[in-house]
């Protein structure tokens, strides 16, 4: 059920939404200023590179990544490879932290493991990971901007290893946030959980966006339609795409096999966003912060399995987490 500003707060306060976890005054930061953008990190020659970073650049066909035996353990090892350097990363994350000092240190956790960073090179973006910081929807370019006490960061990683990528984000808070920006944050969390959770094999992918606009309706929250899910293995954005909000236009089906990301965006205001100048960063319209959660998943018989997590099961994308920022 889809809950307007106007009714009561899904908390329980009794306040009405709008002057509860939907609190303009409140959820609303300082406006993101982009700051200077640092040189091009090296990775050792001796480190597999995906194609599109090989000069000249070749592109596969972008089918769908149907992954069994030998090439899903690759694609295993590539989702705990990245799961370690986001939570290496996230662990890193602390007021007066640059989000460039943070793309140094996933640049090194990924070489340290033979990985090599799938954005860096990827139609020109000159960093190891994304960070999208407040009203910074998605794909932020680290830059030399200190992290502030309130502000809330996505940090999102894609490994290259075994010819396989990884590809996962979490969103955390820094310092001190709001119960409010905690609010959002949570709820994206579960929205991705739950996206995932209703998985089933011979099922259409549409009850992935039903599950996900289900839990961020009830609470008041938009879902980001025009960015999703892909298809992912030995191809970084492959078919298909994972639609996150309904659409009639989506007739696909979860297959067993089929690896793909489930990463939705959450708003907490108006729909609209604007790309900066450098042709990447997406800054949403109102200043309202948004927050986003992703795994890389592979379709069983039995719904799906979550290759983005730790030895021991754990991630960044968990409720607890593996790491707790500053």
């Amino acid at each position: 059920m889809k809950v307007g500003r106007n009714s009561p707060c899904w908390c329980g306060s009794g306040a009405k939404l709008k002057r509860c976890h939907l609190h303009r005054d409140v959820l609303r930061r300082p406006a993101v200023h982009l700051g200077h953008v640092g040189a091009l990190r090296s990775v050792p020659a001796a480190i597999a590179r995906p194609p599109y970073a090989l000069d000249p650049p070749t592109w596969p066909m972008p089918e769908p990544q149907i992954l069994s035996g030998a090439a899903l353990e690759r694609m295993r090892h590539a989702g705990r490879v990245a799961a370690e350097v986001l939570a290496e990363t996230v662990a890193a994350v602390g007021v007066g932290v640059t989000t460039d000092e943070l793309d140094a240190v996933a640049h090194d956790a990924y070489v340290a493991r033979g990985a090599y960073p799938s954005t860096l090179g990827y139609n020109d973006f000159p960093k190891s990971i994304c960070t999208s910081v407040n009203e910074v929807l998605c794909h932020g370019i680290p830059d030399d901007r200190p992290l502030a006490d309130g502000d809330i960061v996505n940090i999102d990683v894609t490994a290259y290893v075994d010819g396989m990528h990884g590809d996962t984000s979490a969103t955390v808070g820094v310092g001190t946030i709001s119960p409010e920006a905690a609010a959002l944050i949570d709820t994206t969390r579960d929205a991705t959980l739950a996206g995932i959770a209703d998985i089933v094999a011979g099922e259409p992918m549409q009850r992935i966006a039903a599950a996900i606009t289900a839990v961020a309706s009830a609470r008041g929250y938009g879902v980001v339609a025009e960015y999703g899910g892909h298809g992912i293995g030995e191809v970084f954005h492959a078919d298909p795409h994972v639609h996150h909000t309904l659409t009639a236009r989506d007739d696909s089906v979860a297959l067993p096999g089929l690896c793909v990301t489930v990463e939705p965006m959450l708003r907490t205001g108006a729909p609209r966003f604007t790309q900066a100048d450098d042709g990447w960063t997406e800054i949403l319209d109102d200043g309202m912060p948004s927050a986003q959660f992703e795994h890389t998943v592979v379709v069983t018989d039995d719904g799906a399995e979550i290759l983005t997590v730790l030895a021991d099961g754990s991630s960044a994308v968990s409720p607890t987490g593996p790491t707790s920022p500053a």
